[in-house]
């Protein structure tokens, strides 16, 4: 299905009816984007006097470039096998995001100088809060999993007013409430177990029905099976109901893995010593908030990929068992 999927992309690719479209969708978008930012009167004066040197001729001509190069960038990459096709426009797609940083006239050596701080303490920081948050936010969304499966009232109602309130309230609000909040009720906490808890908290409300939705997805024979050998419910759902709802659980748990390492910026706002408090705190002094913000941005974006490549391997790794 995929491979007759590619083909027929190819060969849409490739009609004249559909090249023609494209080539209209760029040029009529980039002409639009710029009538709303400079007005059509502006555009229609000429610049020198001459008709044909007119901002309106101008802005034309380029979109007209802009759109012949597109449509042929599409064309001729279709020609080419699935891998490198991918692999060319992710290099183009870099090649154009290098260009876009470089009009903020970024001083390099003043990266290179902060970088090493930026990596040693603020990326240890932000892996370190994420990765136990998320072990304290899977144990969190087994129990509430359990307990709004289950048949007792008194389970359910706690399981779904926690996911509720969680998943109502804006993380930024937990943090606060969590960090300024318990100090008032007698209970003084740190910034980093005050972040930890209230990302475990905010995520395990989310990976609940996560995790609900994987054990539902199991057959009701299995439960069924495993009490006629005599397994108690913790046996049963340790040795039998997870390991099989792994597959179902682990590509969403794995996205908010991911999400995760990207809220945890949000700690910042009370004093941890994570990558974007880093980034806003070095480039603060001389003024140079972009060098750091991109050079956090990059650092977000490896972290993120490398991630995705380690949830791929488990996805492909319970994928093979599965057949087996």
């Amino acid at each position: 299905m995929l491979y007759q999927d590619t083909v027929e992309a190819e060969i849409l690719v490739h009609k004249p009816w559909f090249v023609a479209t494209m080539f209209g969708v760029v040029l009529l978008v980039f002409m639009a984007f710029n009538m709303s930012s400079t007005g059509f009167a502006e555009l229609m004066r000429p610049v020198i006097g001459e008709p044909s040197t007119s901002g309106l001729y101008g802005r034309f001509a380029i979109g007209f470039a802009i759109a012949v190069i597109f449509t042929l960038n599409v064309v001729l990459i279709g020609f080419a096998p699935l891998r490198l096709q991918i692999g060319i426009v992710w290099l183009e797609l870099l090649l154009l995001f290098v260009a876009f940083f470089e009009t903020f006239h970024l001083s390099l050596p003043f990266i290179r100088e902060k970088l090493p701080f930026l990596i040693s303490q603020g990326v240890v920081t932000t892996l370190y809060v994420s990765a136990i948050s998320i072990v304290i936010a899977s144990v969190i969304a087994v129990a509430g999993a359990v307990a709004k499966l289950s048949n007792n009232g008194f389970a359910y109602a706690i399981a779904s007013f926690y996911t509720s309130f969680f998943r109502g309230l804006p993380l930024l609000m937990q943090v606060y409430l969590i960090y300024l909040g318990l100090p008032q009720l007698g209970f003084v906490i740190n910034a980093v177990p005050a972040g930890i808890l209230a990302l475990s908290l905010c995520y395990g409300a989310y990976m609940t029905e996560i995790f609900r939705s994987g054990i539902q997805s199991i057959d009701r024979g299995q439960w069924e099976a495993s009490r006629s050998m005599g397994f108690g419910f913790a046996l049963t759902m340790r040795r039998i109901i997870l390991p099989q709802a792994l597959p179902v659980i682990i590509p969403p748990t794995g996205n908010q893995f991911i999400s995760m390492l990207k809220d945890s910026s949000l700690v910042s706002v009370i004093g941890v010593w994570e990558l974007m408090f880093l980034a806003r705190t070095l480039g603060q002094k001389t003024f140079q908030h972009m060098e750091m913000l991109i050079s956090a941005a990059m650092i977000y974006w490896m972290l993120s990929i490398c991630l995705e490549l380690i949830q791929s391997r488990i996805e492909r790794h319970y994928a093979r068992s599965k057949v087996r």
